[in-house]
Parts: C-alpha cells; sequence; structure tokens
C-alpha cells in the first residue's frame, strides 16, 4: 500500500480554530504558538492536523475574513520554519456540522442542497488557491460525515471539489473520508481516487465505550464506569449496550474472542482492502483517548493501536495535542507521556 507521504506521524491542533472555547483575539493568539510548534518538532513528529472552522474565514453571507486567514497563514508559516507539514482539515462548513452538541441540527440538507455545495466550492476555490503552492500543505475537505444515506451524495460532492481544488493545487495531497462519523467500516463506501494524490482517512475512537468513557457529550455514554483496557470484543459488545448503533456498530465486526492488536487488525481489514485495491494511501486523521479513562490504560491503547498502523503503513494524527478533553501535554497523561510520545 502507497504511504501518505511527509504524513506518518502527527497530532491534531484541535481546539484552536475549531471548536474553540473562545472566539477571541487573545485565544487565537495564545492557545498555539510557534513554541508549541517547536516543542511538536522536537517530539519527532511530522505533521499537524490543523481542524479549521468555516466561521474562523467566512462571514455568514460568505465573504472571506482576513483576519481568520492570518492564523492559518502562522500556522503554515511556522510549521515550513521547523520542518513539519500541515493538514488544513474543514472541520465545519456553512450549512454542516458533525457537533454532538448542536442539538437540533440537519445532518443531511447539505449534502442535498445545490447552493450550500456551491458555497463549499468556492471556499475550497479560496483556500486551494492561497495556500496550494505550500509543498508542506495537505487538504481534508470535510470533518465526520454523519449520515450513511448519503453516502453517493457525498462521493459527488468530493469528485466536484476535487476538481476546484485541482485547478489551483494540481499536486496537493487531497485527504477524504466516509460517513458514520467517519468510521473506519466507511472506507470501502468511498469511490475510487481520481488521482495518485487522494488519501482514504478514517477516525479510529474504537471501542467508544473505552476512548470515551464518561464522556459528557455522548448522552448515552454511563458517566459512573470506569472502564479498562485490552478487553474481548464480547466484553465490549456488552458493555456498549444503550449506545447509538454509529458509535457502537464497529465492534460488531469483530470477532467476540478478540482483543487488543487483534481486534485492531481485523477491525482493519475493510479499509485495508480498500486502499490496497484502489492504489491509495491509508491516514487516521484522529485517534486517542479520553483524560477520563486511566492514563496507563490509554498508554496499553495507544501501543496496540500503534503497532498495527506500523504494520500497515497508515499515517496518523492523535487527538488531540493539548486539551479538549484528550490532551497530549495536559497533567493526566503526566506519568505516561513520554512512553506516549516514543509510540506516535
Amino acid at each position: 500500500m502507497r504511504t501518505f507521504e511527509g504524513f506518518m506521524h502527527g497530532v491534531n491542533l484541535g481546539g484552536w480554530l475549531s471548536q474553540a472555547d473562545e472566539t477571541t483575539t487573545e485565544h487565537y493568539e495564545t492557545f498555539i504558538t510557534e513554541e508549541d510548534i517547536k516543542a511538536i518538532a522536537k517530539m519527532g513528529l511530522d505533521h499537524v492536523r490543523l481542524p479549521v472552522d468555516y466561521t474562523l474565514i467566512e462571514t455568514e453571507d460568505g465573504e472571506p475574513i482576513e483576519e481568520g486567514y492570518k492564523y492559518i497563514d502562522r500556522a503554515v508559516a511556522w510549521c515550513e520554519a521547523h520542518g513539519l507539514n500541515i493538514l488544513i482539515d474543514m472541520h465545519n462548513t456553512y450549512g454542516y456540522t458533525f457537533d454532538p452538541l448542536a442539538v437540533g441540527a440537519d445532518r443531511e440538507i447539505f449534502f442535498r442542497d445545490e447552493a450550500l455545495q456551491k458555497r463549499f466550492y468556492k471556499m475550497w476555490d479560496r483556500l486551494s488557491s492561497v495556500y496550494g503552492s505550500h509543498k508542506n500543505t495537505a487538504f481534508e475537505l470535510l470533518n465526520e460525515v454523519i449520515s450513511p444515506d448519503i453516502a453517493e451524495n457525498w462521493n459527488d460532492i468530493i469528485d466536484q471539489a476535487i476538481d476546484v481544488i485541482r485547478a489551483n493545487a494540481p499536486h496537493s495531497w487531497i485527504v477524504v473520508g466516509g460517513v458514520r462519523y467517519n468510521n473506519v467500516t466507511s472506507v470501502p463506501l468511498l469511490r475510487a481516487p481520481k488521482d495518485d494524490r487522494i488519501v482514504y482517512n478514517f477516525h479510529c475512537y474504537e471501542p467508544i465505550v473505552f476512548t470515551h468513557q464518561k464522556a459528557y457529550w455522548v448522552e448515552a455514554m454511563p458517566k459512573d464506569r470506569t472502564v479498562d483496557y485490552p478487553l474481548t470484543a464480547g466484553e465490549l459488545r456488552t458493555l456498549s449496550e444503550g449506545l447509538p448503533d454509529e458509535l457502537a456498530q464497529a465492534i460488531k465486526h469483530v470477532d467476540e474472542e478478540l482483543k487488543g492488536t487483534d481486534f485492531f487488525e481485523t477491525l482493519f481489514v475493510p479499509a485495508v482492502e480498500a486502499a490496497v485495491t484502489n492504489d491509495a494511501p491509508l491516514y487516521c486523521g484522529e485517534y486517542g483517548v479520553i483524560d477520563q479513562a486511566p492514563a496507563e490504560a490509554a498508554l496499553r491503547w495507544m501501543k496496540d493501536i500503534h503497532e498495527v498502523f506500523d504494520d500497515h503503513h497508515i499515517g496518523r494524527a492523535l487527538w488531540n495535542y493539548k486539551q479538549k478533553d484528550f490532551g497530549l501535554i495536559d497533567p493526566h497523561y503526566d506519568a505516561v507521556r513520554e512512553d506516549l510520545i516514543r509510540c506516535l
């Protein structure tokens, strides 16, 4: 399988230009600085994934916000200065959000509304014209499409967005993910790549009942239960009873006796096969363990998933560098951080 060159070992900068607790100048100026980029490079990583919300760079009428572009400019320049690549990820776009806290949001209208899609293409035309000449910069079209019912609509949008970007950035990597929150089982639903610079993307927080234990934003998740790792798929299914299918269905594809690296090996098979068949690099743009899980158990999970990533040459970016309940540099991981960094 081909590899996502330059994007094999990375970390997310979530909470800065996307899903920010504050959307103030002070936040944007201080949450991530050049010193953080230096620190990431010192960890031996090769890239960062930069989630961006459309509200940073567009008004509600679709006009560009130059002040917002300034922060992306800085991130690209800092990464260039310190030998890192950068993946610009459109985390939310006008008309669509994956955010589970956006109660009542229509998760399908964007994929059926041509006007919303035209605005999406216009945004990507602008982004790719600004950053397409930077050799260290790649593009991720949209984060975590949810509904499986619009899988083909999403494939159509992917094809058109690629054409728009290619007019400005003929050689840039473009990253595309599937439905069900970019679940690894959805990679086979993606069409064959239009060219050899397209990357298949998935996110892996499996098993959700471990990686998101006690998560306040997952309504059905027990808030008073500690889950260890590793457990068998059968044990995990029992613990996952009551969770929505889109959050717990992946473990149904794994034999109930499997656990550890065998669990991930089996889980990744359809995605790896699709990538090999279509000669596309495979990338895990998000994976990680919530700071409510025992740190030593999180380290065991990380070692297992990294072993399988390495066996199949899958690039990846840990969620998250700081805060957002998953922060690598936050106090929760003090005791195991050096070991975590070594296996990234």
